[in-house]
């Protein structure tokens, strides 16, 4: 089944845009007018990134940050860069535009933990 998240558009330039779904959470990063899929999980201890909604971001607007530990990571590439889980990456999810709108099989999203 292919999942609509949203329309480039509703995604803020240097911005962040998070999603749950069913299966989990996600979050899309816009920098430079590219988008950026990643899983909504710190990969340090699994948590959320962020506290507030669609808070995904530093005050620059330059790097992911997670909330509950302040490590950064890479937009284009969710590598981190600073924390206690530098060297690592979050996972990255494929997608692909159609008229503007982010799609992403279903199919090809990772088990995700149950939550609780």
């Amino acid at each position: 089944m292919v999942i609509t998240l949203c329309h480039t558009d509703d995604i803020p330039e240097a911005g962040a845009r998070g999603f749950n779904l069913p299966q989990g959470k996600l979050f899309a990063v816009k920098k430079r007018k590219n988008i950026f899929l990643y899983l909504n999980r710190c990969p340090h201890l699994g948590l959320p990134l962020e506290w507030e909604d669609n808070a995904f971001m530093d005050a620059e607007g330059l790097y992911i940050k997670c909330a509950n530990h302040g490590a950064f990571f890479e937009p284009e590439s969710g590598e981190c860069i600073q924390g206690p889980c530098l060297g690592d990456s979050l996972w990255s999810i494929d997608y692909h535009l159609e008229n503007g709108q982010i799609l992403i099989d279903e199919a090809e999203l990772p088990a995700l933990p149950s939550p609780g």
